[in-house]
């Protein structure tokens, strides 16, 4: 799509440094970044005179500055819905990973036992979800848990939720409430640790929590206590506060903690659909085509930077 369009294009390594990244934006004066991995700091923001749109190949943003890219008028561009369908079937996996106990049954069964006589598993159908975040991950994951017959409450202060859930007023009330949380809301000051050792333990004993969102969301330390201490049954994290986390982390000794690589939405389709969704982005803000509010990262750009280039809405 890019070179259909007549954008040279550079790419840069895996897991690259924010300083190389500046270097490259220096070196080539880019005009746009697609930001698939990487910090997108202040001095990656400046390196290049030329740049006029940051598009992120994803929905997260947390590691994108903002505030500097705002100062500079640059949108900040997001795939949303991209991969909705990918990270919410990761989810939907999960859940019945945690509810199901296949990973803990998977070793029993290697280590030569064979726990049939006496086991009753547990059902889906009754179990009460509780999703933080009622975007277009945390719709998809409401609407599919509702149709396995599980009872769905939403928080999300920011959204109005379909008719059929119940949407609840506060945290503390979700977390009470319900035998599962699961994250699905974007990463930003206010909710750093919005699970943390205050928070944690207002859960039922016995629940499982769920973060296929950002790791800064959980107070690692404290999710581990809670779990160690027997008051949580169980974890799934698909992200963390370090990616990849330290080889010696406390969380690879845990049987009940379920971890997958921050893939969630790394779906077939979902790939696809960010990368598009990320290139098309990418054109409309060159071509100087209204963006749309729900993809806008940082709207406060459209009155900051008047000799910014012109930014309009659909």
């Amino acid at each position: 799509m890019l070179k259909d369009n007549g954008v040279e294009t550079v790419y840069s390594e895996d897991n690259i440094d924010s300083r190389d990244i500046a270097m490259l934006a220096r070196r080539h004066q880019v005009e746009g970044i697609i930001v698939r991995q990487g910090v997108i700091d202040e001095t990656v923001i400046a390196a290049s005179d030329k740049l006029i749109v940051l598009s992120r190949h994803g929905v997260g943003v947390d590691l994108i500055d903002l505030e500097a890219a705002t100062r500079r008028g640059i949108p900040v561009l997001k795939a949303t819905g991209a991969n909705a369908s990918s990270a919410a079937e990761h989810t939907i996996g999960l859940i019945y990973a945690l509810i199901k106990d296949f990973f803990g049954l998977d070793r029993s069964v290697r280590q030569g036992l064979w726990p049939k006589q006496g086991f009753i598993g547990r059902d889906i159908v009754g179990v009460k979800l509780g999703l933080v975040g009622y975007g277009a991950i945390g719709a998809k994951v409401a609407h599919t848990a509702k149709t396995l017959g599980m009872e769905v409450e939403i928080y999300d202060p920011s959204a109005q939720v379909s008719e059929g859930f119940s949407q609840v007023g506060s945290l503390d009330e979700l977390l009470a409430g319900n035998e599962i949380i699961s994250l699905h809301c974007p990463l930003t000051t206010s909710n750093r640790h919005m699970l943390n050792a205050d928070t944690i333990w207002r859960m039922p004993r016995g629940a499982f929590l769920i973060n296929t969102a950002r790791g800064g969301l959980v107070e690692e330390d404290a999710l581990i206590a809670a779990l160690q201490a027997g008051h949580l049954g169980g974890a799934a994290l698909d992200s963390f506060a370090q990616e990849p986390p330290p080889e010696n982390h406390p969380l690879w000794q845990l049987p009940n903690v379920i971890l997958t690589p921050h893939i969630a939405g790394a779906g077939r389709s979902g790939i696809k659909a960010m990368a598009v969704t990320s290139v098309r982005n990418t054109l409309d803000a060159f071509a100087g085509r209204p963006l749309r509010r729900e993809v806008l990262a940082n709207p406060a750009v459209v009155s900051r930077q008047p000799s910014a280039p012109q930014i309009t809405y659909e």
